[in-house]
Formats: structure tokens, sequence, C-alpha cells
């Protein structure tokens, strides 16, 4: 039953990060069809990961309730929906509708599916996770591959988006066979006051922030991929596919490179490769766009699943919701950049600059910020580490 839980969970994600990258390589037809500014499609993306946290945040909180199981049937619902409304959208405000649906269902997976995992594989949580959330770059780079193939038929929007209800009744047809208390939550001794206080611990607040930034910098650059680079002479969507490739190899491949730096020197290194990588971007043409991709995809491979994991071993006592808070806190705020990023773009295509230069550079602040938090988190643990490692000497003498 664990692996067939654990298979169910990987297409789901895959559903999940196969809406992101139809929706990255659809921008412009979106924009033509329905007579839509990049300022309107900031809006519409922001939806997605509006309703991404919202989904987490209430999930986490009833995972207790609900279980995985449960979960899941409301993302399978949520993508059901989302996508049927998706395909039958007629203008802005009814597909602002139809990705706020999908959104909730991306959260609902994340919801159930997260907590799941680090209670399948209680030993090696931050590995798992990783494993796990393979099938999201996984799902994009299909994604991206569909996106392209489907165009180069002549394929619109519409059909592009009907081929995800493919890989989601197929999630659907699995959670038939999965029980409703597939994993149950290990319990602290007094529940609210102690995932309240593990939820406001400096640890916990000071890691809420950094997955803003870093969930901004990974998925902002690759959801207006399409649009910050259509000038560059680089293909977009295989530069996205490029991106989530090395990601997908990189995430399997996790368990040496965390064991060997922790999960808090893999932050930093991937804080500044992705820093290398955005501004190397934003000046790159041509096939040097390529490159530049690959360091940036070194950069923010990490960056989600071992936040994640940094949280579940580190804090366990924050259990399921804290989980789902994380996630919520990453979600909300790409929810609140898109727009900003959509007029970023708008306003160089009004000057007649290159849209990639100040959109990525504006980006590029995020990871850089990151560098600062992590480093001082990674000098503060080994400043308490030093410290308890003399109390023990002093202590033995």
């Amino acid at each position: 039953m664990e692996h067939w839980a654990f298979i169910t969970a990987c297409i789901a994600l895959t559903v999940t990060a196969m809406t992101f990258a139809i929706r990255a390589g659809m921008l412009s037809q979106l924009s033509q069809e329905l007579e839509l500014t990049d300022s309107q499609l900031g809006w519409v993306n922001a939806m997605a990961f509006f309703g991404f946290p919202v989904a987490t945040i209430v999930g986490g909180a009833l995972y207790k309730v609900l279980g995985a199981r449960r979960l899941l049937i409301i993302a399978f619902t949520g993508h059901i929906l989302g996508l049927l409304c998706t395909i039958f959208a007629s203008g802005f405000y009814s597909l602002m509708f139809a990705t706020f649906l999908i959104g909730l269902a991306n959260g609902a997976v994340e919801a159930g599916c997260n907590p799941m995992v680090t209670r399948l594989f209680p030993t090696k949580q931050t590995t798992m996770l990783n494993r796990f959330h393979v099938w999201f770059p996984g799902g994009i780079v299909l994604g991206s591959l569909v996106s392209i193939s489907m165009t180069y038929l002549g394929l619109g929007w519409q059909f592009q988006f009907a081929c995800l209800l493919v890989p989601t009744l197929l999630y659907g047809a699995l959670l038939i066979r999965l029980p409703d208390d597939l994993v149950e939550e290990q319990a602290p001794d007094d529940p609210q006051h102690g995932v309240l206080k593990a939820l406001l611990s400096p640890l916990f607040l000071f890691m809420l922030l950094c997955m803003t930034l870093t969930a901004s910098t990974e998925l902002l650059t690759q959801q207006w991929i399409e649009r910050i680079l259509r000038e560059s002479g680089a293909s977009a969507m295989f530069t996205l596919a490029l991106i989530t490739g090395v990601m997908a190899i990189g995430r399997y491949f996790s368990g040496p490179v965390i064991k060997q730096l922790n999960p808090l020197g893999v932050l930093l290194m991937s804080s500044i490769t992705a820093y290398i990588g955005i501004r190397f971007m934003s000046v790159a043409q041509g096939a040097e766009v390529y490159y530049a991709a690959i360091i940036f995809a070194l950069g923010v491979t990490y960056f989600w699943p071992t936040m994640l994991g940094f949280v579940a071993e580190k804090l366990p006592e924050t259990g399921a919701i804290g989980l789902g808070v994380m996630g919520a806190a990453g979600m909300f705020a790409v929810s609140i950049w898109n727009p900003i990023i959509g007029q970023l773009v708008e306003r160089g295509q009004a000057i007649g600059t290159h849209n990639a230069s100040n959109a990525l550079v504006a980006l590029s602040y995020f990871p850089l910020s990151l560098v600062g938090a992590f480093g001082l988190l990674l000098l503060g643990s080994f400043y308490k580490a030093r410290r308890q490692t003399l109390k023990g000497v002093c202590h033995d003498s």
C-alpha cells in the first residue's frame, strides 16, 4: 500500500506541474485569442498561486480529520472542474475563476501528499520529499513537450488543457484502492499548545520568510519564461523543459547531496547558483540562454522540497499544518508578485526595451536576499554546535 500511495501522489503532482507548464506556454496565445494584456495575464497567473495557499492552509489544518486520500479526492474534483472551466473560458473573469479552481486543486495535492510522504518514510523525510517533488519538474518537462508538440500540430490552448484530463483521471482511478486511514498524524501530548508554539517559533517564522523568496525565485521565473524570453532568440518552452529536466534529475539523486552538505548548506549553495543563473539569463542571447538556464536550474532544484524537509525534521511539532503553511507562504508570495512581473514585462514592451532584462534583474534580488539569510542561519548553527561542543569538553574535564 505504501508503494501505491507514493505512485498516486507522484501522478497527482505531475498533473499539478503540467497545468503550470501548459499555462506558461499558452500565455501569448491566451493574450491574443481572449484579448488580454500582460497585466491581466499576471492576475490570471496570480489566481493559480492564490488558490494554492488557501487549499494548503485549510488542508493542513484539517489533515488529521480528512486524511491524505480525502484531500486527494478534493484535488481530483478541483482538477476536473478547473480544466473543464478553462477549456470553455471566454474571457478574463471566466479564465481567472477556472485558474483559481486549478490552484485549489494543486494546493490540495500538496496538503495531502507532503505530510503523507513524511509519515510513510519517517527516517528519510528530506530525501523522499525530494524524490516526490521530482514529479513537479518532471511534470513540467512533460507539459512543455506536450505544449511544443501540440502547438507544432496547430492545436490550440483548449486541446492542450483537455489532454490533462487523461493523467487526472488516472490518479483518480488509483485513489479507489487507497484506504481512508492511509497514515495517521502523530499528535503531540498537547496538540494545540505544542503546534501553536512551534508555528510561532523564531526558526519557523524565519523559514516562512525564506520560503516566500525561494518559491518566488523558482516559480515566477518559470511561469513567465515564455513572455520574458520571446525576444532572446532562444526557444522559451525548450528552455523551460531544460530547466525542469535538470531539476528532476537533481531531485532524484538528492540523497548524497543533502548528506554531504546538510540541508542548510544545500540551501545556501542553491541561492548563490540561482542568483548567478538569473543574472546570466538577463543578458544572454541565443544559445547562451540554455547555459544560463542550466545554472539557474541547478540553483532552484532543491529549494522547495529541502525547505519542507528542513521543517519536517527540525520542527516536527508543526505537523501537517506546518508543511501546509510553508507551501501556502511560498505560493501566496508568488501570487502577489505575478501581477508586478506582468507590469514589468508590459512596461518593457511599451518603451521598446528587452523584456528579459528588467524582469529578470528584478527576480535576481530574491536569491540574492537568500544568500544572506541562509548564510546567517548556517553561521548560527555552526556557532550553536561549537558552543555545545565546548560545553561538553568543559563538563568532561
